[in-house]
């Protein structure tokens, strides 16, 4: 079920997950982000909802809604 803005996530692979189901994976984000891998802490641009470290493949996402604040991007795993 969709519920808007309004969703919590417990962990980065449910983010993944929903972005992923919704379509939303490969689309640009409203304003690329410069984050801090959260496995190797290598610094790469997230340009898409769904990001990979291009250093150890850690999958990076984070919903439309809060593309805004780069502390709402969670980890989903490396290859996730």
């Amino acid at each position: 079920m969709h519920d808007g803005c309004a969703g919590s996530f417990e962990n980065g692979k449910q983010v993944v997950d929903k972005i992923r189901m919704m379509g939303f994976a490969q689309q640009l984000m409203p304003m690329p982000m410069e984050i801090e891998c959260q496995g190797c802490k290598e610094t790469f641009t997230m340009e898409e909802f769904e990001g990979h470290c291009p250093k150890c493949d850690m999958v990076h996402g984070v919903t439309p809604c809060h593309a805004f604040d780069p502390n709402n991007i969670m980890a989903a795993g490396i290859g996730y």
